[in-house]
């Protein structure tokens, strides 16, 4: 009773703007907004079309409350597949409030978070993974997190699941049928056919495997640390990217001591960049605990963004940098070349090489003069950034990539079981066996479009969702 009564939530903003919307959705829905809606002539929404747009007015009793468009809709066909309303008054946060209020007072109860969207994956209208797209769609950053998102809404992860799980309960069952019937059903040599097939399901799972630091790039942002010496520009070039004065700029080396973390989109690319502390030997305590955490932030960066100082000579402070980002994705920037520059490209590439200890020695590291006091050069680290995490890195055809850390695990889960079903080939252990070991990935990947998952997770997940969503 609880999922099929008739819920109702504010699904824009609650801010001043031109339009609110409030949706109403369940068995009663139609009924409820006639006793709330006054249109031309006296108009029933009970007597009109599914998928009918009515002008009129929203009241509580004879008191009118505020101009309206109502969009009606029946089911099955809508986002929830039930019988839903929308009414599109003017966008005030009282406005919209009040509207709810009398939806509410005349039988709708307030929706929770995520719950129309929730109504839209029990009944059937979205799988688990889609569901979760919708969520992501909202809270996307960037236009390839939209663009994932809107693949999997699409049902990309849906249907390559789907296939996986067919693959597997096509074999399962005729193992199962077999020794069931062993009179009928020879299963003698089954176990090279089925390992076969087990091959190519861990291949296609390890290769969706492979997409998760991708996916999560896309979905979360790159973990960008800035690092460098002292005074070389760091938190300049922080305050340039933001286009604010965000991080204390002085003369004094050392003004950093703690880690600045802001979100930037840089053409479309989403940054989670943070400012470090200045990378030197130091005697100060303070000093050593922020030096200490901008290596280790450096350390499990997906980008790091080096500042040297073009107007001063490298030191060692500057080569134990440049043996930190070795093996890293990096981009060296030589700051402060506006002024007389005593460091050059070829120099600072000289000096990476000269360094290097890991075999990429051919490997391409980026260096950009830039001047962050004068904001030159910023464009191409723009251009730059773009070309090495989207071109030939990331694309968006038909590749599908796993943005959710929930989807990864379950795919963890079903390698592992189907790694056992080949050991248990290997080892001509009983058929049975194999048939124990195929249903643990067969629910695993269920739990991804939510047909085996528990009610308890479900609440979870779509908890999480924002409200009239």
């Amino acid at each position: 009773m609880y999922l099929t009564d008739t819920i109702a939530a504010i699904s824009t903003a609650v801010s001043p703007s031109g339009i609110g919307i409030v949706r109403m959705t369940g068995k009663e829905a139609v009924e409820i907004a006639d006793k709330v809606y006054k249109g031309k002539n006296n108009k029933k929404l009970s007597t009109q079309k599914s998928h009918t747009i009515h002008y009129g007015y929203i009241a509580d009793g004879e008191d009118m409350i505020d101009e309206v468009l109502i969009m009606l809709m029946r089911g099955p066909h809508t986002f929830s597949g039930e019988d839903t309303v929308e009414i599109n008054c003017h966008g005030g946060v009282y406005i919209v409030k009040r509207v709810l209020e009398v939806l509410i007072r005349y039988g709708a109860r307030p929706a929770e978070p995520g719950e129309f969207t929730k109504r839209a994956f029990l009944n059937g209208r979205l799988d688990l993974s889609q569901a979760e797209a919708v969520s992501d769609m909202i809270s996307s950053q960037n236009e390839y997190a939209l663009k994932s998102s809107i693949g999997q809404l699409k049902g990309n992860i849906k249907q390559k699941i789907n296939d996986m799980r067919n693959a597997i309960i096509h074999h399962t069952a005729f193992i199962e049928t077999a020794l069931d019937d062993p009179e009928h059903i020879n299963i003698d040599g089954y176990g090279e056919k089925l390992r076969s097939a087990v091959e190519k399901l861990l291949e296609e799972i390890g290769t969706l495997l492979s997409t998760c630091d991708n996916g999560r790039i896309i979905k979360e942002g790159i973990r960008t640390v800035i690092i460098g010496k002292p005074n070389v520009g760091k938190s300049s070039l922080l305050n340039v990217l933001l286009g604010e004065d965000r991080a204390i700029v002085t003369d004094i080396a050392g003004t950093t001591r703690d880690v600045l973390e802001e979100h930037i989109n840089l053409q479309g690319v989403s940054l989670n960049i943070m400012d470090t502390a200045g990378i030197r030997d130091t005697d100060d305590t303070v000093e050593k605990i922020g030096v200490e955490k901008a290596r280790n932030h450096a350390k499990s960066a997906d980008l790091i963004i080096y500042v040297a100082d073009a107007s001063s000579v490298l030191d060692e402070d500057d080569r134990d940098i440049l043996r930190m980002i070795q093996g890293k994705q990096a981009i060296i920037l030589l700051n402060k070349s506006d002024l007389d520059k005593i460091v050059t490209k070829e120099e600072i590439k000289r000096q990476y090489l000269l360094l290097n200890t890991v075999d990429n020695s051919e490997e391409y590291i980026p260096i950009i003069e830039i001047s962050a006091k004068k904001k030159e050069g910023i464009t191409e680290l723009e251009k730059t950034l773009k070309e090495m995490f989207y071109e030939g890195k990331i694309s968006f055809n038909d590749e599908i990539y796993i943005t959710n850390i929930r989807h990864k695990s379950a795919l963890n889960h079903a390698f592992e079981s189907l790694k056992k079903v080949r050991e248990s080939i290997d080892a001509n252990m009983p058929e049975d066996f194999y048939s124990i070991d195929l249903m643990d990935a067969y629910e695993e990947l269920g739990n991804i479009t939510g047909e085996t998952i528990g009610e308890d997770l479900v609440n979870e997940i779509f908890s999480k969702f924002c409200m009239g969503k």
